[in-house]
């Protein structure tokens, strides 16, 4: 089993987000509960919404953005099978051109 860590890229502009309406937001949360739930202790984080963003060079410390949202950690045998557990996540339907990239989070060198 390996960790792979999921990054959410949301798509929509900031107008379509401001038209979501709580019953459309309610919803989201109850698809996502139920491919939470059946992850079980597969998923490893759950995430959260990705906000604040600073990015630091030997320079400077500069806020910025970017189209990411959110993260998760998932338990998986392989990628293929971590890929195959995030397509069925509903962040996917929830705008056009939503996006996840499943990254493999190996083992750090134990020497």
């Amino acid at each position: 089993m390996g960790k792979y860590l999921a990054i959410f890229n949301g798509a929509a502009t900031r107008e379509a987000r401001e038209k979501i309406t709580p019953e459309e937001s309610d919803a989201f949360l109850a698809r996502w509960g139920a491919w939470a739930s059946g992850l079980g202790a597969a998923l490893l984080d759950p995430g959260a919404p990705l906000y604040r963003k600073v990015r630091l060079t030997v320079d400077a410390a500069e806020p910025f953005e970017d189209s990411r949202t959110a993260y998760a950690i998932i338990d998986a045998a392989s990628h293929d099978q971590a890929v195959e557990m995030f397509a069925s996540h509903p962040h996917l339907g929830l705008a056009p051109g939503n996006s996840i990239e499943v990254i493999e989070c190996p083992e750090p060198p134990t020497e």
